[in-house]
């Protein structure tokens, strides 16, 4: 029984690699960003491995009444394998350039996972989320939907096999009931533990074992559907249902889920429905969709990559033009790649020996690579001596109890001295548990009780709630439980020192910072505040913050920390990008800047809210006077070429909170003076 080539399949391919592409290269019209649901790109290939692989075993075991796994293996390794080592081994030396020493141990890794057939599995222990901004930074990313169907590879064709030799008759029942216990998993599962059920085989494999149905009932029952009457309209039904889903669907969505069956139908509809004489057949069947379609595995391994070290580089942030160039430069490459990696790899006339002995040697650089990664922490050596003089680590994260355990993000707050009756308390967010670290050492030379109650995106609101955009649930952490817990300590306190503040822009704002210079952070806030209930008396979280700081420095000295400057690109990836392009000035780095002017428009509201906080009780730091409009006119320093000022893209590094406590320190010591 041959296998007769379809190449709508190919078309539709196109449509799947296209739908990938234009949702990584985040398309924008003014502010809108387009092709949200381009990601549903992935969830068609599924469909069509599915088909295709099911149609394959099933033809094969129909024709002889057996199946060669070694036949079938060596093919999946011709046609996986090959592209899939070019790409990562020309993707180290732009990593040596590019990334950071510990973005280079999880490039390495993730190379070395994709290898095993299971990156799908190190990037959701890794903690990363898909979607996340961090996640446009990882050039292999992409490879866990390959490692899925690697799996699906691996343990189908067993499975498959044992079913059509003793259980034939229910053959049908059993790739039934499977898609819909995956599909079960994957609705529950995308609501309560997204990040498994976004990456994991089996909450993915009923969009398989979909392609699987479709091949089970056109080669065991006979010819797909002979009523010409209803192929055009179900094919066109399936475009629309894939094509809504590109437009429409979105990260906020949950995925895999109910939601996916939309593009999973429509992939089915296309497959099952198609005629060589109907027009959507032959428009996905010509020279174009079909030329996309064959080089779309080059496409789907290169565009990540690409899009990463070009994002990296600043490339293409705002430009249209740019991003054009950059997909046409995809395509030259993917076409090289096709014609002279994958084609030659598949060709059965060329020597198996010879196609496995490249494909072990190139895995054993890969290998020696990643050891040596390992071993040099990422090539640490790569970096200038500023990066390897300041630490990397986030102070937030440096301050521990008297036990040992982590103070920041924990409602129980770490209490330091407590056999002094001066206490210190310092209030909100990860900016201000930035600080706490530094202040802690200080506060207690100096013989004062120090009280840290900082917790990520969360500073002070009393009656309100912070609501996850994405399930409009309660925010388990950040909430007004919390806030009265605080409210319930600070509420019995009297000539106590209060610290408040924390990254006011964004929460006033709900955008994250663009320096308007390349530095955008890109992601949305993904959340908002909420009157806790009909009894609160405060709209907004303005009101909140500024009528509880004012009830409690009736009583207590209070210290408002004015919004940190903003980076908006990682300070320590810049520097080091900007050394390792500059091979031949390696001891000339340029001092790194943000413009002030767009500090003052970004914070604008944030200071009129603490200004409005007025008394005599009421002292005020500025960061900014520290980094801004100083040695530059009208720019803010985020390093000076000795000392970096951040660790990330906003938050102060341990050298930058030390500045920033100086200013601290000064208000508690005139606190000091006039209270004597």
């Amino acid at each position: 029984m041959k296998i007769t080539y379809r190449p709508e399949l190919d078309g539709l391919r196109a449509i799947a690699v296209g739908a990938v592409i234009l949702y990584h290269a985040q398309i924008r019209f003014f502010d809108f960003k387009l092709f949200t649901g381009g990601f549903i790109g992935v969830d068609i290939f599924f469909v069509i491995s599915g088909y295709l692989i099911t149609s394959i075993i099933l033809k094969e075991l129909i024709l002889s009444g057996t199946f060669s796994f070694k036949n079938f293996y060596e093919r999946r390794i011709r046609r996986i394998l090959p592209a899939l080592l070019f790409v990562m081994l020309i993707s180290i030396p732009f990593a040596w350039i590019y990334l950071f020493p510990v973005s280079f141990i999880d490039f390495s890794k993730s190379i070395l996972y994709s290898i095993g057939f299971s990156s799908n599995f190190y990037f959701h222990y890794s903690g990363q989320i898909y979607g996340d901004e961090s996640g446009l930074y990882k050039p292999f990313l992409h490879t866990w939907s390959l490692s899925v169907e690697e799996q699906f590879y691996i343990i189908f064709p067993l499975v498959l096999l044992i079913t059509f030799k003793y259980f034939r008759k229910y053959l049908l029942t059993i790739l039934v009931i499977s898609l819909f216990i995956s599909l079960q998993i994957a609705d529950w599962g995308s609501k309560n533990y997204s990040s498994a059920t976004f990456y994991f085989f089996y909450t993915r494999i009923w969009e398989l074992l979909a392609g699987s149905i479709l091949a089970y009932f056109e080669i065991i029952k006979g010819q797909r559907v002979k009523k010409k009457k209803y192929n055009f309209i179900f094919q066109s039904l399936g475009l629309i249902l894939i094509g809504h889903s590109i437009i429409f669907f979105n990260d906020k969505m949950f995925h895999p889920s109910f939601y996916t069956l939309s593009p999973i139908i429509g992939t089915c509809f296309i497959i099952w429905f198609s005629n060589k004489d109907e027009l959507i057949t032959k428009i996905l069947s010509t020279k174009l969709f079909v030329g996309i379609g064959l080089i779309s595995y080059s496409l789907y391994l290169w565009h990540y990559p690409i899009f990463v070290f070009a994002r990296i580089i600043e490339f293409t942030q705002g430009s249209f033009s740019k991003k054009l160039l950059l997909v046409m430069i995809l395509f030259i490459i993917s076409i090289f790649t096709y014609f002279f990696i994958e084609r030659p790899a598949r060709n059965k006339n060329n020597n198996s020996k010879t196609i496995i002995s490249l494909i072990l040697v190139s895995i054993s650089v890969l290998l020696i690579v990643n050891f040596i990664s390992l071993k040099t922490k990422g090539y640490e050596n790569r970096s200038p001596e500023i990066l390897i003089k300041n630490s990397s680590k986030k102070p937030f994260i440096l301050l521990r109890d008297e036990d040992g355990n982590f103070c920041y993000q924990k409602i129980d707050r770490c209490k330091f001295n407590t056999s002094s009756n001066k206490k210190v308390y310092i209030i909100g967010d990860s900016h201000m548990g930035s600080l706490a670290f530094d202040l802690k050492k200080r506060l207690i030379n100096k013989n004062y009780q120090f009280i840290t109650s900082t917790l990520g995106w969360c500073l002070f609101y009393p009656g309100m709630n912070q609501i996850v955009e994405k399930t409009q649930k309660i925010s388990e952490t950040c909430n007004d439980n919390y806030f009265k817990e605080i409210k319930q300590i600070l509420s019995n306190e009297e000539n106590s020192i209060i610290i408040f503040g924390g990254r006011l822009p964004l929460y006033l704002t709900d955008n994250f910072f663009n320096n308007e210079e390349g530095g955008i952070e890109g992601h949305k806030l993904g959340f908002t505040y909420a009157p806790s209930d009909a009894s609160s008396k405060y709209n907004s979280i303005e009101e909140s913050l500024r009528n509880e700081v004012l009830l409690l420095s009736k009583k207590n000295k209070i210290i408002l920390v004015y919004p940190i400057p903003e980076a908006g690109w990682n300070v320590r990836k810049k520097i080091f990008i900007s050394y390792n392009n500059n091979f031949f000035k390696k001891n000339n780095l340029n001092d790194l800047t943000t413009s002030y002017p767009v500090y003052k428009n970004r914070t604008k509201s944030s200071f009129m809210l603490l200004d409005s906080i007025t008394g005599n009780n009421i002292y005020r730091v500025y960061p900014h006077k520290l980094f801004c409009d100083n040695i530059f006119k009208n720019r803010c320093m985020n390093h000076n070429g000795k000392d970096i000022f951040y660790v990330d893209d906003d938050h102060p590094s341990i050298k930058g909170a030390e500045l920033i406590n100086d200013l601290i320190m000064n208000k508690i010591e005139k606190i000091k003076s006039i209270s004597n």
